[in-house]
């Protein structure tokens, strides 16, 4: 077996490398499809469910009492920005052609990324008193 991909005409396959951009393309599409139920959920419970109105720190505190909904909110948190930021890492490599500042850039919106779901995240899990 070679290790030229085909299809069933006997073509050759172009198969694209594994590198970041690639693997931005794959995250922005799974991310998407992942977001959907997500939100929607989410959308559905606290809004046509629960009703904005009814929300307080006492429902709060309550539905972070649960470890899933804990998981779920920093799933939704996490999965929501990443997806948002690497769309707009996109916006940059558009518009921003000096390669230093490009990645300087990119490197900056990784770091704020990772600082803000941090936070987030260390505010939901830990955000419960008992």
């Amino acid at each position: 077996m070679s290790a030229t991909t085909h299809t069933a005409t006997g073509r050759p396959l172009a198969v694209p490398a594994r590198n970041l951009e690639t693997w931005a393309w794959l995250f922005m599409r799974w991310s998407g499809v992942l977001l959907i139920p997500l939100v929607w959920i989410h959308v559905a419970l606290q809004d046509v469910i629960v009703g904005v109105h009814k929300i307080d720190l006492d429902y709060v505190a309550l539905r972070w009492a649960m470890v899933g909904w804990r998981v779920y909110d920093v799933a939704l948190l996490a999965f929501a920005f990443a997806h948002g930021v690497n769309g707009l890492r996109a916006v940059v490599d558009d518009y921003v052609h000096d390669q230093r500042l490009n990645r300087a850039i990119k490197w900056g919106m990784f770091i704020l990324w990772a600082v803000i779901t941090a936070i987030g995240g260390v505010a939901i899990i830990g955000g419960v008193r008992k």
